[in-house]
């Protein structure tokens, strides 16, 4: 493609546009089970009108926008806030749960060269740990131990323990892990890394803004936020189950001491003093807004409402998918993340990416993951209407390819173009 020699008319731009998303997930009607989550038009309506008004600011310089200095600090409170982070907390929004987590990161290995003097820094995650973590010690010259889960999916202690050196700065748990959504034993991981001397982060990338709408509604969870001890920083999104727009997320730090490590400073330049707090440079506004709108227009009740509505929608996922031979969830969720595969027995007669192909003609969207081979679901309140209506299209598909097997086995969390 080249630059059109002459420019086109809004209408013709909006068409062009229109056209090329023909093919897309269609998360709206409530049928992609992650990716976009949806708390409604009228939250819809909301966070589009404060994307408009700050659509071409920019948070690189706050001096210049303090109203983003102030929303900002107002996000990052109300996380620290359901996350009981102590007094002296500090944080910062990012792009997402993946900027969150290189910070998280970035943040360990330089407190442990600060404090501890290491120079070949090490971490040590489970395999669930998300992908992110291998991105950061690619990125930030970290040498990443990867240790197996038990048998119920969750981050093996005694494994995670025979893994730590004193090289390592950084221990982690997910709360819930993404590929089964299960919770980590993060009270006894936390403990290891404090022993070791170590940061301990939680990636509640997930949950963090679903788990504690959870305790208020009664659920009883393990312990996974800053009342456990050794916990010293924790990554939130606000684009998942926060109901956001795409890409706000926070990570929160114990202490600002401990905050201190993920930003960058530089004063040598002709252009005058440069800070930045993560990755990016320029931070666009819209983001910041509309997580801010999200928080303000839901409210506590307003969050109570839809992870009630999420988690119910998962129950009848859960149990309708159990009524249907050949098919079975993997491990026992605890929250809004379900994984499902073929039924034990069934594995030469099921083929779930074939259903999964086939759950996708009918316009329904998956992630694929291994192992086991499953179809993934992030389940949201946007899921809710149509949940019975995905149940008997799962029947049909399954009937539709039973015996038969997909060519492309490969997965797919996210793509390279």
């Amino acid at each position: 493609m080249t630059l059109p020699k002459h420019g086109l008319s809004k209408q013709q731009v909006v068409e062009a546009l229109e056209a090329t998303r023909r093919g897309d997930a269609r998360w709206q009607e409530g049928r992609t089970f992650g990716m976009v989550y949806d708390a409604g038009p009228e939250a819809h309506e909301v966070v589009e009108a404060a994307a408009l008004m700050f659509l071409h600011d920019n948070a690189l310089n706050t001096k210049a926008f303090p109203s983003l200095g102030k929303i900002q600090a107002d996000v990052v409170g109300i996380a620290g806030d359901l996350l009981h982070a102590p007094e002296g907390a500090g944080g910062f929004m990012t792009s997402g749960g993946t900027e969150s987590i290189l910070m998280a990161v970035k943040a360990a290995r330089e407190r442990g060269r600060a404090e501890r003097g290491i120079t070949a820094p090490e971490m040590v995650v489970p395999i669930s740990a998300h992908a992110a973590f291998h991105k950061a010690a690619h990125y930030f010259g970290v040498v990443i131990h990867t240790v197996a889960v038990g048998e119920d999916y969750r981050a093996d202690v005694d494994a995670m323990a025979a893994a730590i050196n004193d090289n390592t700065v950084l221990v982690v748990g997910s709360a819930p892990q993404y590929p089964q959504g299960v919770v980590d034993p993060i009270s006894a991981l936390a403990a290891l890394a404090a022993d070791a001397g170590a940061n301990f982060h939680t990636d509640a990338c997930m949950g963090g803004f679903v788990l504690p709408f959870m305790e208020m509604l009664g659920y009883d969870l393990p312990p996974w936020d800053f009342r456990v001890e050794g916990v010293t920083s924790i990554s939130a999104d606000l684009h998942k189950l926060g109901y956001a727009p795409k890409g706000a997320s926070v990570i929160l730090h114990r202490t600002k001491e401990l905050r201190r490590y993920q930003t960058f400073v530089f004063e040598g330049w002709l252009g005058g003093f440069y800070a930045s707090p993560a990755m990016q440079g320029t931070r666009p506004a819209l983001p910041m807004a509309t997580a801010w709108a999200i928080l303000h227009h839901l409210g506590e009740d307003g969050y109570k409402r839809l992870t009630a509505t999420a988690l119910e929608t998962v129950r009848r996922m859960v149990d309708g998918i159990g009524e249907i031979d050949g098919l079975a969830v993997v491990g026992e969720p605890e929250a809004h993340l379900v994984a499902m595969c073929a039924a034990p027995g069934w594995e030469d007669r099921v083929d779930i990416f074939a259903v999964g192909d086939a759950l996708q003609e009918r316009g329904w969207f998956h992630d694929r993951q291994r192992p086991p081979e499953s179809l993934h679901s992030t389940v949201s309140a946007g899921n809710a209407p149509v949940i019975d209506d995905y149940l008997d299209d799962l029947r049909t598909s399954l009937a539709d390819v039973v015996h038969s097997r997909a060519d492309d086995r490969s997965t797919n969390y996210a793509t390279l173009e």
